[in-house]
């Protein structure tokens, strides 16, 4: 170990140490308003700021078949003006009160994170009903933020990344929403209307799939009263939810030919739902394959061999499916050298297990770093927003490394052995790879 490395390291176990108290002690209330709406809220009131986090499960999957986009474009039209505030009003209204309103869409749900302070409360939630529920969507606004999706749309044609992206989810979800870009089509984009932004958001932000946390400097019956003012006239129910979809993930590799000296490469098999017993076993098993310290993948690829500069794998579990995924660039020429390691490893995995050593090295890593995501009323609103939506209890933080150390040798290769499949690992390469073709 380097002596900057050293140092970094010394750093982070200071910081770990000054966190884990004030993790260990975090108190999450549950608050149920007079309207009905459960929130989670941590009170510290040592800073007159408070994060507050708003998730509706659904988001882009939400999207009507034929118009593939407009959840995605309504969001980031969301704060372009509302009431009698044009979009230039309506940004210094914010602007004057120090709050900061974040409007997005993901596959599987949008968000709305808002910060403001103590002071400016009342005045920053009122400001951000109206962006809620007395949007303008002026057409001006529409077109202009269309024309900045539709850009993006054009630059992701000629992305290697994105490409790749599109290709394997393309393979694996077929005309499932989780098939196609969060973005749209230019066509779709083109074709979606002032109206359909109002549809979208109907759809979209409903009160039977809300999920609310806020931390900081307000008390539950405060964050009772902001949440029913804010959130009380929203629609009740929405749209049916998108289907489930198995993955179609049988193995081989498919090459998009692009002009670039490097390769990208995207890989992925079946993976494991959130909610299923075995899967912070599953989380271990991939810090160790392909994770962020010195993982399999890195020690063999890029340590020993040079075949790039990074690589990595991670679990991805949709609400309405579950992949593992990888993905790393290499020089044309090696390319398909670098895709049969990263076979090999898959299957050495099955194959060999994992070792007392590994898993021990693993527990101490993501034990430790789990305290250092908790450093800031943000983080810890947005982990608590997750938590509800994934169906965790408010406990977990505090039991969550207990989760890690009580997995065992035979029950974590138990689980290797059950969720990896070497024959399904399914490749795409964006590039111009040496004697690699599509098979």
């Amino acid at each position: 170990m380097t002596y900057f490395t050293s140092l970094i390291a010394g750093v982070a176990i200071a910081v770990a140490g000054f966190i884990a108290p004030a993790f260990a002690q975090i108190e999450v209330q549950e608050v149920t308003t007079d309207g009905g709406i459960t929130a989670w809220l941590v009170e510290e009131h040592s800073i007159p700021f408070t994060a507050l986090e708003l998730r509706f499960k659904g988001g882009t999957s939400l999207d009507r078949p034929d118009k593939r986009g407009e959840i995605n474009l309504m969001m980031a039209t969301l704060e372009e003006g509302a009431a009698d505030l044009d979009a230039q009003g309506f940004a210094k209204a914010r602007d004057s009160l120090a709050a900061s309103f974040n409007f997005d869409a993901y596959t599987d749900s949008v968000t709305i994170s808002a910060r403001f302070l103590t002071e400016n409360r009342d005045a920053a939630i009122n400001l951000l009903r109206l962006a809620i529920m007395d949007t303008r969507f002026d057409q001006d606004a529409v077109d202009r933020v269309r024309g900045q999706v539709q850009s993006i749309i054009e630059s992701d044609a000629t992305s290697p990344n994105a490409i790749a992206t599109s290709t394997l989810n393309a393979l694996a979800f077929g005309d499932h929403p989780y098939g196609s870009s969060d973005n749209g089509t230019g066509e779709s984009v083109a074709a979606l209307t002032r109206e359909d932004m109002f549809t979208a958001r109907d759809r979209a932000m409903v009160k039977d799939r809300l999920y609310v946390a806020a931390v900081g400097d307000i008390t539950a019956p405060e964050l009772s009263a902001l949440l029913d003012g804010l959130l009380g006239d929203l629609p009740q129910t929405g749209p049916d939810m998108a289907p489930r979809v198995e993955p179609a993930l049988k193995g081989g590799v498919t090459v998009v030919p692009f002009d670039t000296p490097q390769s990208v490469v995207l890989f992925g098999q079946s993976g494991i739902t959130r909610d299923d017993p075995d899967f912070i076993a599953a989380y271990i098993a991939n810090e160790i394959l392909g994770g962020s310290r010195e993982s399999r993948l890195m020690q063999e690829v890029r340590e020993k061999r040079g075949l790039t500069y990074g690589i990595g794998s991670y679990l991805v579990p949709y609400d309405q499916s579950e992949v593992i995924l990888g993905q790393f660039s290499s020089s044309n020429s090696v390319t398909g050298q670098a895709i049969d390691v990263v076979k090999d490893e898959w299957q050495k995995l099955v194959d060999q297990g994992i070792s007392q050593e590994e898993l021990d090295a693993a527990k101490t890593y993501l034990t430790g770093a789990y305290a250092l995501r908790f450093d800031g009323n943000a983080p810890i609103a947005n982990i608590l927003a997750g938590m509800q939506m994934i169906g965790l209890d408010r406990d977990y933080i505090l039991h969550r490394n207990e989760l890690v150390d009580a997995v065992t040798l035979d029950g974590i290769n138990r689980v290797v052995r059950e969720l990896y499949n070497p024959e399904d690992l399914t490749f795409v390469v964006v590039g111009q790879p040496e004697d690699l073709k599509s098979d």
